[in-house]
């Protein structure tokens, strides 16, 4: 029996020894596992597995099993110098945790829980095992402040809708006490709990036992474990005031870039949503705006989680099903513009440097990211499920519900997305956002000869200028794969008959 703990004050049976799973939740403290399973049992051991189940579909080179890697050898010296250590294995924890649960003689695993689809699956499955054997598993809220069914409307349905449920999720919070729900998970005072592993289970796999190469993860300055993202939150806590008039802005340092950390836990999120309201607090006017809208990007992570719980069908189908109905290009035509915006070749130079951006360093800027995804779909009439799993395979901070529900906003499919008929205009965009051209400069350096107004649409400047310039169309940078205005014209009739399904 997978048994799902929701309460911190709920007394649970008393264990002479117990193994805690960690997942995405690679930190000693704040852990709502760790410290329950230090407080229910005599002694505890801790083990990550590299899942097989999950890496053996990944390319050799991936900045996420790198990152893994580096944090947990950070998690290790921690819980080695609370008396512990952490075993790391290279295998399918579907049959390891059961077998290893036997091996130590654990009374029952304790872990955080996982919201997606095949996670849920994974767990019911090493509940079974485990109960077969005499054991348990006991599973915890931590990665989210509320989960899955704790908001909820009036009437008791989920939201569909993220402002609705925003506020149901600050009147839950502000309800209280606040600190019912973000007070931290105690370790420290338990330590003396853990237990010291047994020299067979000591080694810990490197990157290459793993099968995986070396990236360009450190070459990029990426912060990993716990440290890295201490030091990146103390930097944004600066910043933070002015969030809200920043984060659009790819060439300036607005966003807070913790979000790889939000993804394998080495931050806690109780202890962002803390930050969070109390800049609030603090601050005043513009200062309050910044935090309240960072808070808010909080939520919707939260809001993408309970919607895959509530609806899994949006894993490989619209959330709305008339969407489903639209016809997308096919055959020759759509993979090669596929291949197009996957390599930074469609002509248009946001577009360009943002999957420049992905495709060199795994992250791209949360603007950025509605920008290339409304031109795969509005202008190059792809799929988006196309453009869903491009980004699940480079991205950095990739998260199954928030990935899946960023996409179907911008194809329009999905809960509280934008309206099939908005539809980003790419060069638009780009002088909003990028001004003065220093972003696409960047990932672009073959356009810095173009004046700040020319980078946005070269092919609108005078021959005579790009080869000034030392811009050739075609040549060092490709025309445009597609007009703009046509394409958004040829996209309000491929929508058309979603209003068709919806009336019939």
């Amino acid at each position: 029996m997978l048994h799902n703990i929701a309460e911190c004050h709920l007394i649970m049976p008393q264990f002479d020894t117990a193994l805690v799973w960690f997942r995405r939740d690679l930190r000693n403290f704040d852990h709502a596992a760790l410290h329950h399973a230090l407080a229910q049992s005599r002694q505890v051991y801790c083990v990550f597995i590299f899942d097989r189940d999950i890496l053996d579909a990944l390319p050799r080179q991936d900045r996420r099993v790198e990152f893994i890697h580096d944090s947990l050898t950070e998690l290790r010296a921690a819980l080695q110098n609370m008396g512990g250590n952490l075993i790391v294995q290279h295998t399918r924890a579907l049959t390891a945790i059961p077998e290893l649960a036997a091996t130590l003689g654990a009374d029952a695993v304790f872990a955080n829980r996982d919201y997606e689809p095949a996670a849920v699956e994974r767990d019911q499955l090493v509940a079974t095992a485990l109960n077969k054997a005499g054991r348990a598993l006991y599973t915890f809220k931590d990665q989210v402040v509320f989960e899955c069914d704790e908001v909820l409307s009036l009437s008791g349905t989920p939201f569909s809708v993220f402002t609705p449920y925003k506020n149901a999720w600050l009147k839950k919070l502000h309800a209280g006490p606040e600190e019912s729900w973000l007070q931290a998970y105690a370790t420290e005072d338990q330590q003396g709990h853990l237990a010291p592993v047994p020299k067979a289970l000591q080694h810990m796999p490197s990157l290459k036992e793993l099968g995986f190469e070396q990236t360009n993860l450190h070459e990029l300055k990426i912060p990993t474990g716990m440290e890295g993202a201490q030091n990146l939150l103390d930097d944004f806590i600066e910043r933070m005031p002015q969030y809200h008039q920043t984060r659009d802005y790819p060439a300036i340092k607005g966003p807070s870039y913790l979000s790889i950390h939000l993804r394998f836990g080495t931050v806690s999120t109780r202890a962002l949503v803390r930050r969070a309201l109390e800049s609030m607090r603090t601050g005043n006017g513009a200062g309050s705006s910044g935090a309240a809208t960072w808070l808010s990007e909080l939520i919707w992570r939260e809001f993408y989680f309970m919607i895959l719980h509530h609806h899994p069908h949006v894993a490989e189908r619209a959330f709305k099903p008339a969407y489903d109905a639209i016809k997308w290009e096919s055959g020759d035509h759509a993979d090669e513009y596929f291949q197009a915006w996957c390599e930074g070749r469609t002509g248009y130079p946001l577009v360009d440097a943002a999957m420049a951006q992905i495709n060199q360093t795994g992250y791209m800027h949360n603007r950025l990211r509605m920008v290339v995804a409304s031109f795969l779909i509005k202008d190059l009439g792809i799929d988006w499920r196309w453009g869903e799993r491009y980004f699940a395979e480079k991205l950095n901070d990739f998260d199954l519900s928030a990935n899946n529900g960023g996409w179907q906003w911008a194809a329009s499919s999905g809960c509280d997305a934008q309206p099939y008929f908005r539809i980003f205009n790419p060069i638009t965009q780009s002088e909003k956002f990028d001004a003065d051209g220093k972003f696409i400069r960047r990932y672009l350096p073959q356009l810095a000869g173009l004046s700040d107004k020319q980078i946005h649409a070269p092919w609108k400047v005078a021959p005579m200028t790009l080869q000034m310039a030392g811009v050739t169309l075609g040549g060092n940078y490709p025309e445009p794969i597609i007009q703009h205005d046509a394409a958004r014209e040829h996209t309000l009739r491929r929508y058309a008959v979603v209003k068709k399904v919806a009336e019939s």
